[in-house]
C-alpha cells in the first residue's frame, strides 16, 4: 500500500517512519510512504502557503491553490486515484473501522493543515475530512502519523501475527481489548489471574471476553452506549 502525506514540516515525520514496524514493512516492500513539502507547490518567490481570513478573525488560513496543484500532481506521480483526507478537527472522527477501510485501497493521500485551518475549498477536491480526537493539535501531521499505523497495521504481512491485531481494542467489536499480563506471576503482592496459568484456553478466552468488556464500561462507557459525564467522570 501507498502512503502520501502532504505537509509544510515533512522533517517532522522522518524519524517516526523510518523506525519500527513502518519502517520494516518498508523495507519488505509492504508499505510506501512519501513526504511532500506543501510549500513545493506554490508559486510565488516566498513559498506562500497561509494568508488573512476573509471576514476577519484571529490567526492565517492555509491557502486552496497549494494544496489543490499538490493533490494533482501527487496523484499524478503515482499514477493512482489515492483516495485523499484532509486532517481537520473539524472532521468525522476516525475509527478502527476506518483503518481497515483504508487499508483496502491502494494507497491514502493526507493532508495536513496548520494555522486556523484550511481554505474550506480545499474539502471539494478531497474524499473526507477526518479528526483522531475530540482536541486540536498545532497541525495534521501527528494526527497523519497516527492514520498511517492504524491503517498499516491491518495490510497483510506487516504485523507479525495477525492474531495480534485481532484481539486489539476496536477490532470488529466496539469494545477495548482485554488486560494482559506476562513474567513474573507476583509482582510486588500482585499476582497474575489464576486462571492465565491454567492452560484451559477456553476458560482464557471466557476471562478475557468478560474482563474486556468490564474494563470497556469503565474506561468508555460511551462504546456500549452508556451516560458519560464528561465534567464528572466520578459522578
Amino acid at each position: 500500500m501507498r502512503f502520501d502525506v502532504l505537509t509544510i514540516f515533512p522533517e517532522s515525520l522522518v524519524g517516526f517512519f523510518s523506525s519500527g514496524v513502518l519502517a520494516q514493512a518498508q523495507a519488505r516492500g509492504l508499505l510506501e510512504i512519501h513526504l511532500h513539502d506543501l510549500r513545493d507547490f506554490t508559486d510565488d518567490p516566498h513559498r506562500t502557503v497561509d494568508d488573512r481570513p476573509y471576514g476577519g478573525g484571529a490567526g492565517m488560513v492555509m491557502k486552496a491553490e497549494p494544496f489543490v496543484r499538490a493533490i494533482e500532481a501527487i496523484k499524478g506521480e503515482a499514477q493512482l486515484d489515492l483516495f485523499t483526507v484532509l486532517l481537520s478537527s473539524q472532521g468525522r472522527l476516525f475509527r478502527q473501522e476506518d483503518a481497515i477501510r483504508f487499508a483496502g485501497l491502494p494507497g491514502l493521500l493526507l493532508l495536513c493543515g496548520r494555522y486556523e485551518g484550511v481554505d474550506e475549498r480545499v474539502t471539494a477536491f478531497v474524499d473526507e475530512e477526518v479528526s483522531i480526537g475530540d482536541y486540536v493539535l498545532t497541525g495534521g501531521e501527528l494526527a497523519s502519523a497516527a492514520v498511517v499505523e492504524a491503517t498499516a497495521r491491518m495490510c497483510p504481512g506487516v504485523v507479525g501475527k495477525f492474531e495480534s491485531v485481532e484481539t486489539d481494542s476496536f477490532y470488529k467489536k466496539r469494545r477495548l481489548g482485554p488486560p494482559q499480563y506476562t513474567r513474573p506471576p507476583v509482582f510486588r503482592d500482585l499476582a497474575v489471574p489464576e486462571v492465565l496459568l491454567s492452560g484451559d484456553h477456553s476458560k482464557i478466552a471466557a476471562f478475557r471476553e468478560a474482563r474486556a468488556w468490564e474494563k470497556t464500561a469503565r474506561n468508555r462507557p460511551d462504546l456500549m452506549g452508556l451516560d458519560l459525564d464528561r465534567e464528572n467522570p466520578d459522578g
